[in-house]
């Protein structure tokens, strides 16, 4: 097991991979290199042709049954997504600008890796709470991530959101609040002085503070100085000005000291007592001298306004690493991933706001941010250009890094696919330029964007981009041979499903056959009942076998596992939905022997058993409660599981009540349409 590092010395800006011939170095960026970071940075990104980027999280899925399953509609695996960018933290993002050097015919990467951590940067501001899925935490200990650099050297943020809810309570705190009551400003309480030190010292400070207010009226002795209290030589009160006033900074008292000097000044009427930001982290405590009333409440006024100015400042210095998506929003350069629909989830949730509620409205906001994006998965998997390549390999970032660019993954340059469409990459951290390295880093943010922007530089070769010549400017998010596959990601992987940003809906290429297509062919969701809560004994056939001696043999397509406490049953036919929905109400509310010697009692037994139609499977998943077992999730989001059915006849009621007043015996002549959902298959082949 790995252990975490421990930090003795100071934290390294840089870390370098070395092997015996060659080396790659990465910019590592935490609080204390931020604004320098940041100043290269821009320059980088404003002439970048396109940027990668990669995010480390705390984990991926809350439940097993947030998973993304066969059966999960777009809009379901939207609301999967969107729970995980809600609930885990990113720790790690990395940036990595790509700039084309026509001169040199290679492309030049600048790699940045930021460690960032969301703290409490304002008083009074979101103190973040995220999960960590072990799975993941245990992963990232393997490739050696250093959780004491992140936690303690990470760097903070707020989302446009939360700054914009900061700033809006601010103006209104010092809109509607008087002067006085506003922070330091408020009148101090008058404490009754007990003790004689502290009535030694009032009376002492009064002395000296009318001696200095005094010498100001005679106009001598402006600079004059209180002395310092004979039993503590760390306090002196020095004079200066505050908003061309003069004034005594007190320096050296305590916080009791402080509020006895407040009193102290409470009762001389020209003099006011006030706390303002200091150039240092520490405030400023003063005694400033006003000659009219009118005067006194300026003073007031205009500390009030310098409160609110610092207030506004530490708001906007706690945006923290929002400044380099502000920057990638601002540039609206071409913006690289590999599988990433949850990265630019977490990016919209952590930086901007929260997250739509549908996949829909979810496009259209991430489209006015970042309005040229790019999946290289799905690049590497839709074009025909990469299918005779990639049909027998997994397209991981690693492994497709692997074979489409040998070169930077371990050296080798014997390959076909290098030989002759090889593109030329360099690095350039700081001053130092390297084309040589090795792929010693990766899982680590910052390599896996130069890792994707790599990837990308080589399939633009394989699709016959022509990068542009000198003097000669040509942008590849406008690129003809691009187009098809700008703002088009792979919502499910597992089902092949790609989502269309600039429409919010399932692009034409998920409808083609691919081998990443769920094995249910035919999935009509109008069809699916969602059960839960059975006995735990229960197996998928044990349940088919039910409901075939209810609808009949056929009745059922397929039976897929949730999770250990629910499924999906998919019906032939919607009416079959209906039927099921509403026998297992009346089966529920029934306690005669008929609804206990009845074969759906084998699933209803026990009593918790619930069902519900796909529009209830929906709610559920779009509720924020995470609990393990999808049985306990549906409990917990408290829904009214019982299907409204559109239509309620009296012959429903009728049948029953025959249930409830007859017990075994329904004959033929009393039986009405809706008997059909109540007596098994074999008891209908028999009346």
């Amino acid at each position: 097991m790995n252990k975490l590092k421990i930090l003795t010395r100071p934290v390294l800006q840089t870390r370098i991979f070395c092997s015996s011939s060659s080396s790659f170095t990465i910019k590592n960026v935490t609080k204390s290199n931020l604004e320098e970071a940041l100043t290269d940075l821009r320059g980088h990104v404003k002439g970048a042709d396109f940027v990668a980027i990669d995010l480390e999280m705390t984990g991926v899925k809350s439940a097993p049954w947030r998973e993304s399953f066969d059966f999960d509609r777009f809009d379901i695996q939207y609301l999967k997504v969107k729970d995980s960018a809600d609930k885990f933290a990113v720790v790690q993002f990395g940036v990595c600008p790509f700039r084309w050097d026509p001169l040199k015919a290679s492309f030049i990467a600048h790699p940045y890796n930021f460690y960032i951590f969301p703290r409490q940067e304002i008083a009074g501001g979101p103190s973040p709470e995220f999960l960590c899925q072990t799975s993941s935490i245990d992963f990232l200990a393997r490739y050696q991530f250093d959780f004491n650099m992140c936690i303690r050297e990470g760097i903070s943020y707020l989302s446009r959101s939360q700054e914009e809810e900061a700033l809006r309570h601010l103006y209104s705190r010092y809109k509607y609040e008087s002067p006085k009551s506003v922070h330091n400003l408020k009148e101090p309480t008058d404490t009754k002085l007990a003790r004689v030190s502290d009535i030694l010292f009032s009376e002492r400070m009064k002395n000296k503070v009318c001696k200095w207010r005094d010498s100001l009226l005679q106009d001598r002795g402006i600079r004059s100085e209180c002395q310092p209290s004979s039993n503590n030589s760390s306090q002196n009160c020095q004079t200066t000005f505050f908003k061309s006033r003069p004034a005594l900074v007190l320096d050296g008292f305590s916080s009791h000291q402080l509020h006895l000097l407040k009193m102290v000044t409470k009762k001389i009427t020209d003099l006011e007592y006030i706390c303002v930001p200091a150039d240092t982290c520490c405030s400023q405590h003063l005694i400033v001298y006003t000659d009219s009333a009118n005067d006194r409440e300026l003073l007031r006024r205009e500390v009030v306004d310098c409160l609110r100015d610092e207030a506004i400042m530490k708001i906007k210095a706690a945006s923290g690493f929002r400044r380099v998506i502000d920057l990638l929003c601002t540039e609206q350069k071409l913006i690289v991933g590999h599988h990433c629909f949850l990265d630019i989830a977490h990016v919209y949730n952590k930086f901007i706001g929260p997250l739509p509620l549908t996949a829909g409205e979810y496009s259209a906001r991430v489209q006015e941010y970042f309005p040229y994006i790019i999946d290289t998965k799905v690049l590497l998997n839709t074009s025909n250009v990469f299918q005779h390549t990639v049909k027998k390999s997994n397209t991981s970032l690693s492994k497709a890094f692997s074979l489409f660019c040998p070169q930077i993954a371990s050296g080798v340059t014997s390959s076909a696919l290098a030989d002759n469409l090889w593109v030329k990459v360099e690095v350039q951290v700081d001053d130092q330029r390297s084309s040589n390295w090795n792929s010693g880093a990766k899982h680590e943010a910052g390599y896996d964007a130069f890792m994707t922007g790599c990837l990308f530089a080589q399939a633009c070769s394989h699709l016959d981009v022509k990068f542009p010549l000198p003097h000669q400017l040509v942008e590849l998010r406008n690129n003809e041979k691009l187009q098809k596959y700008v703002n088009h990601l792979y919502l499910s992987w597992k089902s092949g499903e790609i989502i269309n940003l600039e429409t919010g809906k399932i692009s034409e290429e998920s409808s083609a056959p691919n081998k990443h297509q769920c094995r249910y062919s035919k999935v009509l969701f109008a069809n699916i009942v969602v059960l839960w809560g059975f006995p735990c004994h229960l197996k998928a056939n044990d349940i088919r076998e039910c409901l075939s001696k209810v609808f009949g043999p056929t009745c059922v397509t397929s039976i897929y596992n949730i999770d250990e406490s629910a499924v999906f049953i998919q019906f032939g036919n919607e009416e079959l939905v209906h039927g099921f929905l509403e026998l297992t109400e009346t089966l529920k509310k029934t306690n005669s022997p008929i609804s206990i010697l009845h074969p759906l009692s084998k699933i209803l037994k026990g009593g918790s058993t619930q069902a519900g139609n796909y529009d209830v499977y929906k709610e559920i998943c779009s509720s924020p409660v995470s609990k393990v077992l999808f049985a306990d999730q549906a409990e917990a989001v408290c829904i009214d599981w019982k299907t409204r059915l559109v239509k309620a006849t009296a012959d429903d009621s009728e049948c029953l009540g025959n249930i409830e007043d007859k017990e075994y015996a329904l004959s033929v002549d009393q039986a009405d349409e809706s008997a059909d959902l109540i007596y098994p298959v074999e008891a209908q082949s028999s009346k």
